[in-house]
């Protein structure tokens, strides 16, 4: 077993001192930029900072095993579900619907650093799922907690760990991003957990939200009304060291920011096409697509890799992106911006991911999913998927990257 790249991940311990800071903003490295962000941080900003916690007498709830809790969610496009993934065992722990009628279509999933996920639909709505079925609540009639444990799903309205379901009419609505939110170590949780999404109204107009993590009630609303027309709106999100949102559109478009306190809207053209988006552990912001390409905030210029074929891509918080590439993934040194290595792998993937425990995961659009071992290149692979498409934080790792040093 390999181990883990932190001592709590995925708030897999308490006790200790709460050094949350207490507001998503906080102090920290001002760049230089008008759009206020903590950029480089140095672990004394806004950062959530659990030190090495003990892991011994109070595990918060959660499955330890022996370091952390660590599931990668990965949607089902066709079939309307997302499957819960154990990242080391490959075993799948819950599939769940995500929308009431089922025709969600979803694409992007979020993991939040108490491990719960938030699926986007496609086709509009947000589906809050509990990771653990102690958190869920009994609620349809039926003593006990009725749950998914493997690829059988449950009905709409019999399974009891979906927390929360916010409808929303967009044409189109992709991107999910959870923010870090506060730890309370009296209560080993997390709270002021927000989580933004974006839809698209029609061609050119975008509202780019912000949900209470907690209930699911909208909380701001930033509406776009001269955006990039296209057939998608914002394709991807993520979160900086701030909370603050980062989105990006497909094709020659925009790359779209929002001020997590304010609400300030900024937009840069995107020299090349965008496929996914990630923030680094330094707060670059890359887009990928044929290229990846990271994004200075503090400077607002871009430098490119030449890197291959559509995909999405996420750094392991040590310095290295990996991207989706013809044939397999590629490494990227995130501050050199020369490509390590080329893993192959024997479908093209398009999502991308990290786990706890230093594996790297490529999505196909099809039944498979496969887990890297970056170390000699090895895999293995999960089947079972129906359509799968996953292009976000499927583990939660990126945030705990930018939130936690």
């Amino acid at each position: 077993m390999r181990r883990a790249l932190a001592a709590c991940v995925l708030a897999g311990g308490c006790g200790g001192d709460d050094q949350a800071g207490g507001t998503q903003s906080g102090a920290g490295t001002t760049a230089t930029s008008d759009v206020g962000l903590s950029f480089l941080p140095t672990g004394d900003g806004p950062r959530l900072d659990f030190g090495m916690l003990d892991l011994g007498a109070a595990d918060c709830g959660l499955h330890n095993g022996d370091l952390g809790l660590s599931f990668i969610w990965i949607a089902n496009s066709t079939e309307g579900t997302v499957s819960k993934i154990d990242t080391l065992d490959l075993a799948e722990r819950g599939r769940y619907v995500v929308r009431p009628d089922g025709a969600g279509n979803p694409s992007r999933t979020s993991v939040n650093l108490s491990g719960d996920v938030a699926v986007a639909n496609r086709n509009g709505g947000i589906t809050k799922i509990h990771a653990l079925p102690e958190r869920c609540a009994d609620s349809n009639g039926t003593p006990g907690i009725q749950t998914a444990e493997g690829s059988e799903f449950l009905p709409w309205g019999v399974e009891e760990c979906i927390a929360w379901y916010t409808p929303m009419t967009y044409v189109s609505q992709r991107p999910v991003a959870w923010t870090a939110g506060v730890f309370d170590p009296a209560a080993c949780t997390f709270r002021e957990q927000k989580l933004w999404t974006a839809g698209m109204n029609t061609p050119g107009t975008i509202d780019i939200i912000r949900l209470d993590g907690e209930t699911g009630a909208v909380e701001a609303v930033v509406t776009i009304e001269d955006a990039y027309v296209d057939n998608y709106g914002i394709y991807g999100g993520a979160v900086d060291a701030r909370g603050n949102f980062w989105g990006s559109q497909v094709g020659q478009a925009k790359l779209h920011f929002v001020d997590y306190e304010t609400l300030e809207h900024r937009s840069w053209d995107l020299e090349v096409g965008a496929y996914g988006i990630t923030v680094d552990s330094r707060g670059y912001v890359w887009t990928c697509a044929g290229n990846a390409s990271r994004f200075d905030p503090a400077t607002e210029t871009w430098q490119r890799v030449l890197a291959g074929e559509y995909g999405g891509c996420m750094e392991d918080g040590r310095g290295t992106l990996y991207k989706a590439t013809p044939g397999g993934i590629v490494a990227i040194d995130t501050t050199t911006l020369e490509i390590e290595r080329t893993y192959a792998l024997p479908q093209h993937i398009h999502g991308i991911s990290v786990d706890f425990y230093g594996y790297v995961w490529g999505v196909s659009q099809g039944s498979q999913a496969y887990r890297l071992d970056p170390a000699d290149g090895s895999f293995e692979t999960v089947g079972g998927l129906v359509g799968a498409y996953t292009y976000s934080d499927m583990t939660g790792f990126a945030l705990r990257s930018v939130s936690v040093p």
